[in-house]
């Protein structure tokens, strides 16, 4: 392996190791939370939808996820799944 592949593969590898998406950081989310604390805590999402005054956002994929509802900007509901 030449220096930039070494290089490259390092920034990919901290950049994988610095996701907030961790079972410590879904653990500090409570009801009533805003939805910036939630963010600061997790990250954006990459999904939010919109119905009748509630927002439900996911963050992660298929292999680990976790979802939030919020009422008024507010943390209603959450769950996860395999989170680590």
């Amino acid at each position: 392996m030449n220096a930039k592949n070494i290089m490259a593969m390092g920034l990919l590898l901290a950049l994988l190791g610095c996701s907030k998406l961790t079972l410590e950081n879904y653990n500090k989310i409570e009801p009533g939370m805003s939805y910036d604390e939630v963010t600061q805590l997790i990250g954006q999402p990459d999904k939010c939808d919109d119905l009748m005054g509630l927002r439900s956002c996911t963050w992660g994929d298929e292999q680990r996820s976790v979802s939030v509802t919020f009422a008024s900007d507010k943390v209603l509901l959450f769950s996860s799944s395999n989170l680590k």
